[in-house]
């Protein structure tokens, strides 16, 4: 995804404030063996870019004066109460070294699961998103998780995920905590959500 961005030579409340005013926001991109820059952006592009879920979760190309260079959305701050972004840090990427970043989970094929189909289950998603380490060149956009198979009182944990090649999931210290958990709806399981259910365990055996 590629990001215009220029060069700000300004800094201060006093400049910042101007700089919000012409419609601007102003950021700074830090990391790496060069200086901490300057810069200033397009406030309604990026109040758009940042709706997207992409722009949050993958390596972004910064356009700077012609010269494109790999950075990461690292943080931002909104307005209290106004839709108005004011400051956005990223950090440069190095190819050759590992970076850790947030990826959201997408969750797929629940609603045809036995737990729901047969035994209308409820499927809670305890997690929506997992910090990843890998290459830049690995980042995933996000990580699909299937949920096609899930049965009742199941739960899915991180050690269940299919991780493309390189990427590996940070817990800090939590034990292969769980992802997705089905519980019962309430009053249980119906009679024809049991049957089901046995019927569709007789059919595997």
């Amino acid at each position: 995804m590629k990001v215009v961005a220029f060069e700000r030579n300004l800094q201060g409340t006093g400049a910042s404030r101007r700089l919000r005013r012409a419609g601007k926001t102003p950021g700074i991109i830090y990391g790496g063996e060069q200086a901490p820059q300057l810069i200033e952006l397009d406030h309604n592009a990026l109040f758009h870019a940042l709706k997207k879920e992409q722009f949050h979760s993958s390596v972004l190309d910064m356009d700077i004066a012609g010269k494109t260079s790999q950075v990461l959305l690292r943080d931002y701050q909104m307005h209290p109460y106004k839709q108005l972004v004011l400051h956005i840090d990223f950090q440069r990427v190095d190819a050759g070294h590992k970076i850790s970043m947030k990826v959201p989970l997408h969750f797929a094929n629940s609603e045809n699961s036995p737990a729901v189909k047969l035994s209308h289950g409820l499927v809670n998603h305890v997690l929506n998103e997992v910090e990843v380490s890998c290459l830049p060149a690995d980042l995933p956009e996000f990580i699909a998780v299937d949920l096609g198979e899930l049965v009742l009182h199941q739960s899915v944990h991180i050690n269940d995920l299919k991780l493309p090649k390189g990427v590996t999931i940070l817990t800090h210290g939590v034990d292969n905590p769980a992802v997705v958990t089905v519980s019962p709806p309430p009053g249980g399981v119906g009679e024809e959500g049991a049957e089901g259910a046995a019927a569709a365990e007789g059919e595997t055996k």
